[in-house]
Formats: C-alpha cells, structure tokens, sequence
C-alpha cells in the first residue's frame, strides 16, 4: 500500500463586505483562489523481535526466519546467533498489519512444532 506525499486542492473562497466603490467589487462576488496543501502521514512502523529460549533448537530457528522473513541462510544464521547471545533481535520492521501477522505466523508454527519459541512486536 503506497500513500501520496502530497495531495493538493483549490478552493474557492467567496469574499464578502464588497463596498462597490471600484468595478467588479460587488457584494456577493468576486472571489480568492487559494492552494491548500495536505500531507498525509506514513502509518507507524513496528519492529518484530524474537526471543532466546533454552529449549527451542537454532535450527528451527534459522528455518523460521527463512521461511516467515525470506532471510537467506547466512544472514538467518547469523540472527539466531544474535538471539541466542544477546537474548533477542529484531527481526524485520513492518505496517501494523504484516508485524501482527509475521508473529501470529511464527507463534503458531512454533506452538505446532512443540517449541517455546517466543515472537513479539514493538513500536518503532
């Protein structure tokens, strides 16, 4: 989903209190065009943290961040080293949206491959 940096619209504005004194200044006429700018605002981003468990084996580990985050091996390696040193590692930074579901997705794969693996997200 892409948002506009920028929208933009005219308006009209009547302008009233004419006094008639020059031509075309009549009460009820005449007019100001103006520019009025909108910026719309990118939604938050929220980072995906894994955390460090006792029992949950490292292969499992690089096998989730490969198949849930599209990590190639060396690099999924490496987080879970990360995790398993540091105790967690962020894992991507995603929309609402897709945060939410990449730690539904890893929680109920760890939950039917019987590990404790813990998946959890944060605001940016």
């Amino acid at each position: 989903m892409t948002f506009p940096a920028t929208l933009s619209r005219l308006t009209l504005s009547a302008q009233k209190g004419g006094t008639g004194d020059r031509p075309g200044d009549r009460e009820g006429e005449g007019g100001l065009l103006t520019q009025t700018t909108t910026r719309t605002q990118r939604p938050p981003l929220y980072k995906v943290l894994l955390l460090n468990d006792d029992y949950t084996p490292m292969e499992f580990v690089v096998h989730v961040l490969e198949r849930f985050f599209g990590i190639n091996h060396a690099q999924a390696f490496e987080i879970m080293l990360t995790v398993h040193k540091k105790g967690l590692a962020v894992v991507g930074v995603f929309s609402f949206e897709v945060a939410e579901t990449k730690v539904a997705q890893v929680m109920d794969f760890a939950r039917r491959h019987q590990h404790p693996l813990q998946c959890t997200m944060e605001k940016e």
